[in-house]
């Protein structure tokens, strides 16, 4: 067995499409012979790993799927394994991300079998112990060094088989029947893990005073909210209740679990669902239904569209403007919550193409702006980072996919989203026990002249904040397809491009743009390192070119970026330029697009 036929080993995840027919688009539920054997070695390695790892022979790993019809198939591979192996595995069936990860912090760690947003015949597997996130990049690397040696081994197939049916059928029949259970208290401990998050507090006497506060502020707005589930591994957790709880109506359609009808990325026209249903409920009357959110099939991502109230329709909240208002609200209230502490050192852990609105948002609240390679393992590992160096990051994130990581957790939440944006519409009149979140924001950003209400909207929340046109990720121009597999190659030739390119352009970017400077940065793993002179030092990781007003470099005007996809066969590039400005950014992109092309010819 030589090949893996497209399996991609990020520490994000290892993904490929499973189905047997190899077609992506297929729900077909076999996975074939070859990725039987995929399947299983990969619960070898990790089994391996986690015995080492954790000192014990028989660790409990929790084990759970996501709702694409190939799960099952790999789960049975990875459960005989383990149970041959000695590892005890938790299994708790279809589970959302955030959920299983949570979970897994009582535990020795988690084998989670999803594909995130990729296309339905994709599937993959993410590992990680017990700190509620994905295993870290070196850590990641360990077990795909270990996992290609027995890759190439000739008789990886039978071994693996025989491994296999060393498995106790009494005890793989057990851990199927007390799945049932399993689930119900990892949905319990879920629940109560969200309290704590959203409350910002492990004190359970908070937790009840701020939840209180929250339903009874909530029941008084009548607010409602819409969740297009998409069919995803959300449909069989907490939201219902949680919401409910809350004193707020969910609105759910397409809720059956593995109900996929259509496009799972909840990005663009896989949000117009959501949009319809929210323009339906208010021309039904119900006026109140203001917020909508569609997650993607491990849950964990919660995209948003809002109801307009000045063009009375839905629209789709932008990615980065998802989590530039997520950011805002939670500076709000850290704001409010350390006000006279000096000892409070707020930051934000961003990756790369997260949008310069966020440093702006940011700078109002006196918190610093860290950055880290794409990838959620790599925004969490730098966030702890700077934890230990006595900051507080509250939140962290990939601004250019939205969705938010708010800590204790180590995973984005649909849930931590949505509550973001509660806490901005309902905290918004003054009282004792609660802040006036809007009114903190915009003293802070010196917008004096704002009205301010006890009725205010998503829309009046947007028209404040800083305002940039950044190219969104699933646009076709964000996608390269190029031939050099070496990314640092092309990242050299990009460079001799660029700088032949600049003298040439640098008096138009003047005239036109305002751009007087640039600087070269590289974003690796959790390192960012400026004004480099070599851009292949950047690998595979990300390059950004950073454009100044000014030649001391400290205005900032906008930025290229690109990267290498780690989870898909893709090179991404983006553009984001201050104010509303769509012909700068789509000029520049453009610019970006024709230099990498140029640094692709295999000539050069």
């Amino acid at each position: 067995m030589k090949k893996s036929n497209g399996l991609i080993l990020s520490a994000s995840g290892w993904r490929k499409v499973f189905t047997v027919s190899g077609n992506e688009a297929d729900s077909f539920p076999k996975i074939g012979k070859e990725n039987t054997t995929i399947a299983m070695l990969a619960a070898e390695v990790f089994a391996d790993y986690i015995i080492k790892k954790s000192g014990s022979k028989n660790p409990i790993i929790v084990c759970g799927i996501d709702t694409r019809p190939t799960g099952p198939s790999i789960a049975d591979c990875v459960l005989r394994i383990f149970l041959a192996k000695g590892v005890v595995p938790r299994y708790l069936g279809i589970t959302a991300a955030p959920e299983i990860m949570a979970c897994s912090t009582r535990y020795n760690g988690f084998i989670y079998i999803s594909a995130s947003h990729n296309p339905i015949g994709h599937n993959g597997i993410k590992f990680g112990l017990n700190d509620g996130g994905v295993l870290e990049g070196s850590e990641n690397a360990k077990l795909v060094k270990t996992f290609l040696k027995r890759f190439e081994e000739n008789d990886v197939e039978s071994r693996l088989t025989a491994l296999a049916k060393q498995c106790d059928a009494a005890e793989l029949d057990w851990t199927y029947m007390n799945a049932v259970s399993a689930k119900k208290e990892a949905s319990a401990f879920y629940h109560d893990f969200m309290m704590r998050v959203i409350a910002d507090s492990e004190n359970p006497v908070k937790q009840k005073e701020f939840f209180a506060m929250m339903r009874a502020k909530a029941v008084s707005k009548k607010i409602d909210i819409v969740c297009d589930m998409n069919g995803s591994a959300r449909t069989l957790t907490i939201d219902n209740a949680f919401f409910k709880e809350c004193g707020i109506t969910l609105h759910m359609i397409n809720n059956n679990p593995g109900q996929i009808v259509h496009g799972i990325i909840p990005e663009g026209k896989n949000l117009d669902f959501c949009a319809c249903e929210l323009e339906r409920l208010q021309n039904a009357g119900i006026k109140n239904a203001v917020l909508g959110y569609m997650p993607d099939c491990d849950g964990d991502r919660g995209n948003i569209v809002y109801w307009d109230k000045k063009s009375k329709s839905a629209k789709v909240l932008q990615a980065q403007d998802v989590f530039a208002l997520s950011v805002l609200s939670e500076l709000a209230y850290g704001a409010w919550c350390n006000s006279g502490n000096k000892k409070y050192k707020p930051a934000v852990v961003v990756n790369g193409p997260t949008s310069m609105r966020i440093d702006e948002i940011a700078h109002a609240f006196g918190a610093e702006v860290f950055r880290a390679e794409v990838g959620e393992a790599n925004v969490v590992n730098l966030a702890r980072e700077k934890r230990s160096q006595g900051y507080t990051v509250r939140i962290l994130g990939e601004g250019s996919n939205g969705g938010n990581i708010t800590y204790p957790e180590s995973v984005r939440d649909p849930l931590n989203t949505i509550f973001a944006l509660l806490r901005l519409l309902v905290m918004s009149t003054d009282d004792e026990k609660s802040p006036n979140l809007f009114k903190i924001w915009c003293d802070a950003n010196n917008l004096t002249n704002t009205h301010f209400s006890s009725n205010i909207s998503i829309s009046d929340i947007l028209s404040t904040i800083p305002k940039y046109s950044t190219t969104g990720t699933q646009e076709e121009r964000a996608i390269m397809h190029i031939k050099t597999t070496d990314h640092a190659v092309l990242k050299k030739r990009f460079q001799k491009e660029f700088e032949t390119d600049w003298i040439v352009k640098k008096e138009m970017l003047k005239k036109k743009y305002g751009i007087v400077s640039y600087q070269a940065i590289a974003t690796n793993g959790i390192n960012e390192v400026k004004d480099i002179t070599d851009y292949s030092v950047s690998g595979k990781g990300g390059l950004k070119i950073l454009f100044f007003a000014d030649e001391a470099k400290k205005q900032p005007l906008g930025y290229i970026w690109m990267r290498g996809s780690g989870t898909e066969p893709l090179f991404r590039v983006l553009c984001d330029m201050k104010g509303l400005n769509p012909d700068g950014e789509y000029r520049l992109l453009n610019w970006e697009r024709e230099l990498i092309e140029n640094a692709d010819q295999a000539d050069k």
